[in-house]
């Protein structure tokens, strides 16, 4: 474990996740999130880095300890740190495999350590955990002050499986604040001019589903030869682990079988936030096929839908939430023919120009300013009352409604003051 020593301000959090460089969903998310906390509001972060097996990153100031995934004792460490030093809150950004042990039971041993108030933002939410994943679970909720969800389908997911519901509170995926612009003018600086762009950006796993995508490419070509299909990002570290790149290389097989080398590309790499939008930027229909119906939280489909892209999408649940009320196009799962009707339906100019103009208008509510504001004010409660936030009121199914205030880029959960 690895200590960095740095200097601070008035409130002091600290963040326990990935961090980038590490090429991570989770890591991004982080930063983007402390990034936007600390411009706007001062506060001073420390991050709590965790490393996966062997991996060794050149972290900036801001990480001052590194956890070994794998090694317990590194957890119960990074706990006395936080204990021995000045900050105010800890922000535990959980997934499940970020952590060692069964299910990541290992997290258990910095919680019981811990005297400093918790945060915790769960990442994954399933309807059906297994009884180990729902035993780390419940350590985490009752050794938490309050527990931040990306989208209300996940409360009654928990309350189901016997969860305490009772200091939840939904805070959306951010997404940085991109300009809506015309497409055909950020094709003229990628090389895309007069190509009808559709593109996945994100780590490279079979979950992705996009082999149907390029399945249900060999029917769109029929209507539209202009049609592109970026396939954006790197294969994820932990697939490259276990099976190497044998998915990228089946897709880039049925793209040769079928045919469609002009009309698939492949960007195999990790993109810089800049560059990402300026792809997005570039895109004309976004596609999210994914095959799984419980993903609860897609920053790739939220960073979509603050650019104003068109989406065609599998119904999974965070992909319900953004798209519902006609903001994006939906297929069926594991459907490449359906898939297909759906991208076909937004080669029409007018709806497709319609649809991307709604989904950015709604996506401002997202914009990582708004968030990092619920973010705070939510820190900021609990450090007032201490680790005490027991009096948050209890949060039933019939008021998990999103308190959508037109104009004001906002989206609050039924607990906010």
């Amino acid at each position: 474990m690895t200590n960095q020593s740095g200097s601070g301000s008035s409130k002091q959090i600290a963040y326990l996740s990935s961090y980038p460089p590490r090429e991570c969903g989770i890591a991004t998310f982080t930063k983007d999130l402390i990034d936007t906390i600390e411009e706007l509001y001062g506060f001073n972060p420390s991050v709590l880095a965790i490393n996966q097996k062997g991996a060794i990153y050149d972290y900036k100031d801001r990480v001052k300890i590194e956890i070994k995934r794998e090694y317990k004792e590194n957890y119960i460490q990074a706990a006395q740190y936080i204990n021995s030093s000045n900050i105010d809150l800890v922000n535990l950004q959980h997934e499940f495999g970020l952590f060692g042990g069964e299910c990541g039971e290992y997290i258990k041993f910095f919680l019981e350590t811990l005297k400093k108030p918790v945060v915790t933002t769960l990442h994954t939410v399933l309807p059906d955990f297994s009884p180990k994943a729902l035993e780390v679970l419940k350590c985490i909720t009752e050794a938490s002050a309050s527990i931040i969800v990306i989208s209300y389908s996940a409360i009654e997911m928990l309350k189901n499986q016997g969860i305490n519901c009772r200091n939840i509170k939904v805070i959306p995926h951010g997404c940085p604040n991109i300009e809506f612009v015309d497409t055909e003018q950020a094709k003229i600086a990628l090389g895309l001019k007069n190509r009808l762009v559709a593109s996945t950006f994100g780590l490279i796993s079979s979950g992705k589903g996009i082999e149907y995508a390029i399945r249900a490419l060999s029917h769109v070509v029929k209507k539209e030869p202009r049609i592109l299909y970026l396939i954006i990002g790197q294969t994820h570290p932990e697939v490259i682990k276990q099976e190497g790149e044998k998915y990228r290389n089946s897709l880039q097989q049925l793209v040769s079988e079928l045919g469609l080398e002009a009309n698939v590309r492949f960007i195999n790499r990790f993109l810089s936030k800049l560059e990402l939008i300026k792809y997005l930027q570039a895109t004309d229909i976004y596609l999210t096929p994914y095959i799984s119906p419980h993903q609860i939280s897609s920053g790739t489909l939220t960073y979509a839908a603050g650019a104003g892209k068109a989406v065609v999408s599998t119904p999974y649940f965070h992909a319900q939430d953004i798209l519902a009320d006609n903001r994006g196009v939906f297929c069926k799962f594991k459907d490449s023919i359906s898939l297909a009707e759906g991208i076909i339906e937004l080669l029409n100019a007018k709806v497709r120009k319609a649809m991307q103009k709604r989904i950015y208008t709604y996506s401002r509510r997202f914009v990582w300013a708004n968030i990092a504001q619920e973010y705070v004010n939510l820190f900021n409660r609990i450090i007032e009352k201490g680790s005490v936030f027991g009096a948050a009121p209890d949060v039933s199914t019939s008021e998990c409604i999103i308190d959508q205030i037109e104009g004001k880029g906002k989206c609050f959960s039924p607990q906010t003051t």
